[in-house]
């Protein structure tokens, strides 16, 4: 990661606190989030194996056609790795928020996964 300048170093350093903590397995993957300004993303990460198990955007095909604000698009998302997850076969997630404060387009993530089935 190309560390640019004080913001990204300071997201770099909470987000490597909060990695030290957070691991997902292959029966609990980790539920990682990543906020652009535009688009969010979400992915069921297996970091024994180094493998993204399910992957869900604003770009999905699922919902490249839908209409919203960012943050009812971010709960469309959370639902879509939801359904994804439990497809295949996994309940229960742990959540990475990346560094980004959980708050907003983050927790409507969360709250999304949640409503689709996902226990955080």
């Amino acid at each position: 990661m190309a560390i640019k300048n004080r913001k990204q170093y300071r997201r770099f350093k909470i987000k490597m606190r909060i990695r030290k903590v957070v691991k997902g397995t292959a029966e609990r993957p980790r539920l990682s989030v990543f906020r652009s300004n535009k688009q969010i993303y979400a992915q069921l990460i297996d970091d024994v194996n180094g493998k993204t198990l399910a992957a869900a955007s604003t770009m999905s095909n699922e919902l490249k056609d839908e209409k919203g604000t960012k943050t009812e698009m971010a709960t469309k998302v959370g639902k879509l790795a939801a359904q994804k997850a439990l497809a295949a076969g996994i309940n229960a997630v742990v959540f990475d928020r990346n560094g980004y404060l959980y708050h907003g387009r983050v927790k409507a993530i969360a709250d999304g996964a949640r409503e689709g089935g996902l226990t955080l």
